[in-house]
């Protein structure tokens, strides 16, 4: 078994994120390309985004910290700390209304 405390990951993601031209900073805590889950740690500075992009499988995203905006087609859904989000199988972006940490957990189609 292994234990990883998100607290102290989002803390340096931050600091990079804040750090960074594009405001945003991500690390994979569990999986990669050899697993059918994937779940990364995304930090965004206020105003930073992930340009629209497509659903590589099933997803959703945890908000650890802050507050987001998902974009899809005409369709927004706003989240805050606690907040679980079920990302659309269709194109969508994440903007950061505020700094923002976010857990994506996604299992990559076959």
């Amino acid at each position: 078994m292994q234990k990883i405390s998100l607290d102290a990951r989002v803390r340096k993601l931050m600091e990079r994120a804040t750090a960074a031209r594009a405001g945003r900073s991500a690390e994979t805590v569990y999986g990669g390309h050899e697993h059918t889950l994937r779940q990364t740690l995304i930090a965004l500075r206020a105003g930073a985004s992930l340009a629209e992009h497509e659903n590589p499988g099933e997803a959703t995203l945890v908000v650890l910290r802050g507050r987001v905006r998902l974009h899809s087609g005409d369709t927004t859904w706003e989240g805050m700390s606690g907040d679980l989000l079920i990302v659309p199988s269709a194109r969508h972006s994440l903007e950061a209304v505020e700094d923002a940490a976010v857990l994506l957990s996604v299992t990559m189609a076959s």
